[in-house]
This record gives C-alpha cells, structure tokens and sequence, in this order.
C-alpha cells in the first residue's frame, strides 16, 4: 500500500531503542520507553495559509526527527508499523553527524596518545 500524506502531515518510522542500558542490563519490551525518534519517510505538500497558498514543510523524507511521545497515529503499514504526525509533532530535525548509531563519545579526562 502506497499513502501520501496529505498536508501538513508526514509519514514516519519509527527507530528503535537499544536493548539494554549503559551498564548492560537488558531492557524487556514492558520497560522500554515508547520511541520518540524517526525517520521520515513521506512528506505532504503542506497546509494553506489564510490566502490559499502552501507552507513549505521543514522536513523532508529521509530526515531523523524527534517527535512527541504520543504523538500522530500508529497504522500497519505492511509489516511494518508507521506513524502519521503533523508537522507539530515534530519536535526538532537531527542534525547529520548526532545519531546515536553514528557518533562516538569521548570519556571525560580521557586523552588520545
């Protein structure tokens, strides 16, 4: 099944949380935090202003955003779960280079010799 959203409204999927804590205690499904960070993957051609003319969104498909925690409208879309948001749900854009999967951190008072 093929949606666009229609809009001021974005299709997002929602990424997973990892498993386990910083310490290693692995998380069960019942104590995880409904995820809050996504990918975009359709974007509407955003909502009309009181002249008729479109908005342009600020996000776009392929963004990683972070959305309100309930937020949207879970649907199944295949076998995948999706989320439709409006545009203000969205809370921030990631920027590129601050993922989580992607970035290192440093130790405080550690130095690289």
């Amino acid at each position: 099944m093929n949606l666009q959203p229609l809009n001021d409204r974005l299709i997002v999927e929602a990424l997973e949380e990892e498993e386990s804590t910083v310490s290693g205690i692995v998380l069960p499904d019942t104590a995880r935090e409904k995820p809050q960070r996504g990918r975009v993957l359709a974007v509407g051609p955003g909502a009309r202003d009181k002249d008729g003319k479109r908005i342009e969104m600020d996000v776009a498909e392929g963004d990683e955003v972070v959305f309100s925690k309930y937020g949207g409208t879970e649907i199944k879309l295949g076998a995948d779960d999706v989320l439709i948001l409006r545009e203000s749900d969205v809370l921030a854009k990631v920027a590129p280079g601050t993922s989580k999967s992607n970035s290192r951190r440093e130790l405080a008072g550690a130095t690289a010799q």
